[in-house]
């Protein structure tokens, strides 16, 4: 069957869970951020309780305090969530503080191969120790930084015919970082239908987790490693390397240069805002919002279009995305995996698509169709092929803040070099790995 064709139709899922029905139904609660793809879930959801017996309830966190509220819960072992679809870098923690059910025998069981979901998903969302064959998540939300633009803007006579008369070259997608910047700077404070706009929309926040994973475009993109061997923990020399001096410093002009007024504390709701009320000619943000973006009425449709984070030296995207686990504190363990295995089937994982969300599911990705299903999925497949992710360590929110706080500290606030933030970076990370017995 051509699961992605027969999701776009007409066509009525059929459940296939009568093997598996409890004899008590359930009401199970899934956990996760306030955002577009969980209305998906929600709507997607309804067709499990008609074809389970068990109600669903939702708990949805807005995203700035998503991980405490939910790693809070986890640390005090709460019975809040029976299924939570948690970000890749808490897989760690999960599986080494026992938050969340091992899947293997279940996976087993039910005939649930991860070979038929997307490596990088299965790597990032359900393996620990990372690549080894231990499950502790489904891949359920698959999800990468990206970039928009108005269309409408880069295709006026007026303006190629300047910015060709400026730099020399067309108007169109960049394709490197370099050359980001150079049509970010050409916009800077133009002025278009009478107002005046605004480079590029990015990341700055340094409360949760933005300026992390907006600065990591660039580092990524210019080569940036974490260790000089994978599980070494030998950082001096890959995380202050010339390449990350290089690329923190492109990320500091680029905010310094071509950022609207005030830009000093945003993350995907800012950068969504900005592009929205007609602010800025470009913007990056998760392939998430990508569906509700061209829908927008007054900035989506012919006015919009997407492209895959530029390379430098090398291809690569932030990691973005979900798996879902199983609460190891629910005692309504036999539900909720049976949520899991109704949410592994191609056919729910193709209407999941067609409802707004980001499946993982190689039956959907690779389905002939899937390419021109949207405006966004061919950007989606190649920023997927090049994802890379933060620390999936349990000590996952220690080294999370250290890098908020020295990337900030010099991209926004403006305090010393680049050179200096990440020697000062591997020093912490450093002093965290030596907490943790690593080093």
């Amino acid at each position: 069957m051509n699961y992605l064709r027969f999701s776009l139709g007409t066509a009525v899922l059929a459940g296939s869970l009568t093997a598996t029905t409890p004899a008590m139904a359930e009401d199970l609660t899934l956990c996760w951020a306030a955002w577009d793809p969980a209305n998906a879930l929600v709507e997607l959801s309804k067709e499990f309780e008609e074809a389970s017996g068990n109600t669903m309830s939702f708990e949805f966190i807005p995203w700035p305090n998503f991980a405490d509220r939910m790693l809070n819960e986890l640390n005090s072992g709460g019975q809040l969530c029976d299924l939570l679809i948690g970000d890749s870098q808490w897989i760690g923690g999960g599986a080494e503080n026992g938050h969340y059910v091992k899947l293997n025998e279940f996976f087993d069981a039910e005939g649930i191969s991860m070979d038929d979901f997307a490596p990088a998903t299965v790597y990032a969302y359900s393996t620990w120790p990372k690549g080894e064959p231990n499950y502790y998540a489904l891949p359920a939300m698959g999800d990468a930084n990206g970039w928009f633009y108005r269309k409408d803007w880069f295709a006026r006579d007026d303006i190629r015919a300047a910015f060709k008369e400026q730099t020399g070259r067309e108007l169109g997608e960049p394709q490197t970082q370099l050359e980001l910047m150079e049509i970010a700077k050409f916009f800077q404070g133009r002025e278009i239908d009478g107002n005046t706009v605004y480079g590029v929309s990015i990341f700055t926040e340094r409360g949760s987790e933005g300026i992390t994973m907006g600065a990591t475009g660039a580092l990524y993109a210019w080569g940036f490693k974490y260790e000089n061997e994978p599980g070494s923990y030998d950082m001096e020399g890959a995380v202050n390397s010339p390449q990350a001096v290089e690329a923190l410093e492109f990320y500091k002009e680029l905010y310094d240069c071509c950022t609207p007024p005030g830009y000093t504390n945003a993350y995907m709701g800012e950068s969504l805002d900005a592009f929205k009320s007609g602010q800025v000619a470009m913007a990056m943000n998760w392939f998430a919002f990508f569906p509700g973006l061209y829908a927008d009425p007054d900035v989506g449709g012919d006015r919009i279009d997407f492209f895959v984070n530029p390379a430098q030296n090398v291809a690569a995207s932030t990691l973005g995305g979900q798996g879902i686990s199983v609460v190891s504190y629910s005692d309504k363990k036999d539900a909720a995996l049976e949520y899991i295995k109704w949410f592994a089937d191609p056919e729910v994982q193709a209407k999941w698509w067609s409802l707004g969300g980001y499946s993982a599911s190689n039956a959907v990705l690779n389905d002939p169709s899937f390419v021109d299903s949207q405006p966004f999925a061919g950007d989606f497949l190649e920023a997927m092929d090049g994802v890379q992710d933060f620390w999936q360590e349990p000590a996952y929110a220690e080294l999370l803040l250290a890098m908020q706080k020295r990337l900030h500290d010099y991209i926004v606030a403006d305090q010393g070099t680049a050179q200096e933030a990440l020697d000062k970076l591997t020093e912490d990370w450093t002093e965290i790995f030596e907490d943790e017995g690593k080093l």
